[in-house]
């Protein structure tokens, strides 16, 4: 009984750990999408996959519309997204973006995660060769027929589909992001999630004392607030 206790209770704290870590960024993309394209997500494409994007991870429907409600905000006025590109120890490349309402505290702080790791920071624009910009949509399986997916979309901009157990992932150039929305929402079918990534164009091996190294800078780098998604080359 004791130990089932336990059990339940340290369940419940990785819970709580991993929402009080998730939820302030959900929060920070739904209020971005809102206040660069509108709060209404049926307009703004990029506001209903942040919702999506944060339903998934089971953020309660009035932490949703208090982000949307935030857009308004007069004293978000410099709330904006900041990409910084990176060296990262053994040579790693690294690609953070953030949303952030004080840009001095956001560059420095990701600028000593990289310092303290024995990285440094590049001139933006310095990695985009290395990277390619995909639109990636995570579909149920169990919600969709896999033929009309690959029929139909393609001209909405898909381009490759990878499928596992349970989900359908459609990718697409970064630019189709909104015509794939549309055409999903054609065919009935909302997206489990959907995010731009970066995707390495010559993913490296690193060796497990490396990635050691690697991962620790990471860490720092997801635990920060503003700190929206991390991209490397890791293979």
């Amino acid at each position: 009984m004791g130990r089932a206790f336990e059990y339940r209770r340290a369940a419940k704290e990785k819970r709580w750990d991993k929402m009080s870590k998730v939820f302030p960024k959900l929060s920070k993309a739904i209020t971005l999408a809102a206040k660069e394209g509108g709060s209404d997500p049926e307009m703004n494409f990029k506001l209903r996959a942040a919702i999506q994007n944060a339903k998934a991870e089971n953020m309660p429907k009035d932490n949703i519309e208090s982000a949307i409600k935030r857009a308004s905000d007069k004293e978000l006025k410099d709330f904006k997204e900041v990409t910084f590109e990176g060296k990262g120890p053994h040579g790693v490349l690294v690609i953070v973006e953030t949303a952030s309402d004080n840009v001095i505290r956001t560059t420095a702080n990701v600028k000593s995660y990289f310092n303290k790791s024995d990285g440094n920071l590049v001139t933006p624009g310095s990695l985009d060769f290395m990277f390619n910009r995909k639109a990636v949509f995570n579909i149920k399986k169990s919600d969709v027929n896999f033929e009309e997916i690959e029929l139909e979309m393609i001209d909405y901009g898909l381009e490759d589909l990878e499928v596992n157990d349970e989900e359908i992932i459609i990718y697409g150039d970064y630019l189709s992001y909104g015509n794939i929305n549309k055409g999903l929402a054609k065919l009935e079918i909302k997206p489990s999630k959907s995010l731009l990534k970066r995707i390495p164009t010559n993913p490296i091996e690193f060796s497990e004392e490396n990635l050691i190294d690697i991962e620790k800078m990471l860490d720092k780098l997801d635990d920060d607030d503003d700190v929206q998604q991390v991209f490397t080359n890791i293979s």
